[in-house]
């Protein structure tokens, strides 16, 4: 199995700083380092962490009607979104549900897009079946993709590229660094101040060594980035998004345009937007993706079932762990609406036993993005 994962450009680095490599989206990936996880989460939320994600897919869509394109496939304002700037998007299928979501930046000869690894080839597939004659897909292939998080990023990334200090949030450049053209957003999925940098995979080992010679940087692996996202209440696809819940259940109400939603001027016009937009203007769904903390130590995982005080089935966790920041196991769920305002008290069947928990508002811990 081992010697069919595929390998990231920084793969020897990872073993020369001795990750432990687990597979992952079809890949060897680090899991964590000799740091361990924990020290890991801790030193991302304090100073700055450096992530491999170039699991991650990367594409770059040509032609003059790009963002008319991308609009007939996500409920958000593509067309409007400046040069220069990345808008956090979902492709929908015919039933409203969630295929992928994904990153979208404005590069102006040509919209970049970054996607789940384990979604690239269905969203490949799904791009390519709607397609048009007038746009060009092109799968980029020989660029890694690296994740600069912590409050010291700016600091750290600024000492060696000093135009990456004027960015702000959603921000994104391409800036040449040693002759070397890097793609950089600032954005990131630690819910901290940081950048994520598209590098030639020639020069992406070199690269990083050249953060990690900065005191402040330490590299995180999979393990942290798991606890740090969910903390921070961002979501992991194939857990806490799938094809069979809307945005709407999945509360991600805020990441649907206005311009998209009924009334506007660019109304629906996207897969599944009759039932979105039904939901959103009737608020007729039954279920929802809410936060929950629970009231022992024990961590809540994903696929643990809840129940009422009745005893009745109401949902499951679809993401669970113990969080670091919070120092309190932290979950995401889906469940019966009429269980979702926060304060109330649901209970999870941990291994026969009924542990109690509270629906929470997220964010567990405040993002702490750069907005100027």
């Amino acid at each position: 199995m081992t010697q069919n994962l595929l390998k990231t450009p920084l793969y020897n680095l990872h073993v020369d700083l001795g990750a432990k490599m687990v597979p992952f989206a079809g890949y060897d990936m680090p899991v964590q380092y000799p740091l361990g996880v924990k020290k890991e989460h801790l030193h991302c939320r304090d100073k700055a962490g450096l992530f491999d994600v170039s699991h991650m897919g990367q594409i770059k869509l040509h032609g003059n009607n790009v963002a008319q394109f991308i609009e007939s496939l996500v409920p958000v304002d593509i067309i409007d979104l400046p040069e220069g700037k990345q808008r956090y998007a979902f492709f929908t299928n015919d039933n409203g549900g969630i295929i992928d979501d994904l990153m979208v930046s404005n590069y102006g000869d040509y919209f970049y897009l970054v996607i789940n690894a384990a979604c690239v080839d269905k969203d490949l597939a799904h791009i390519r079946n709607h397609l048009p004659n007038d746009v060009t897909l092109e799968v980029i292939k020989d660029r890694a993709l690296i994740a600069l998080q912590g409050p010291h990023a700016a600091k750290v990334l600024s000492s060696l590229i000093p135009e990456t200090s004027d960015m702000i949030f959603m921000d994104t450049q391409i800036i040449h660094y040693k002759g070397i053209e890097l793609f950089i957003s600032r954005s990131g999925y630690t819910g901290e101040d940081g950048f994520e940098i598209s590098i030639p995979e020639t020069f992406a080992d070199s690269f990083v060594r050249e953060l990690l010679a900065k005191d402040e940087v330490e590299m995180i692996g999979l393990g942290a980035r798991d606890s740090l996202r969910l903390e921070c209440g961002l979501c992991l696809y194939g857990n806490d998004l799938n094809e069979h819940y809307t945005p709407v259940e999945s509360s991600l109400i805020w990441a649907i345009s206005k311009i998209r939603r009924s009334g506007e001027s660019r109304e629906g016009g996207f897969p599944g937007s009759t039932h979105i937009l039904n939901q959103l203007s009737t608020k007729n769904f039954e279920i929802k993706r809410i936060g929950l903390i629970s009231t022992t130590r024990a961590p809540v995982r994903e696929g643990t079932k809840l129940f009422n005080a009745k005893d009745e089935e109401i949902g499951v966790v679809s993401s669970g762990t113990f969080g670091p920041t919070i120092e309190k196991p932290i979950s995401m769920a889906f469940i019966d609406k009429t269980f979702s305002e926060i304060g109330t008290e649901v209970f999870a069947d941990v291994r026969g036993k009924k542990v109690k928990m509270i629906v929470s508002k997220m964010p567990f811990v405040p993002q702490n993005y750069y907005r100027g």
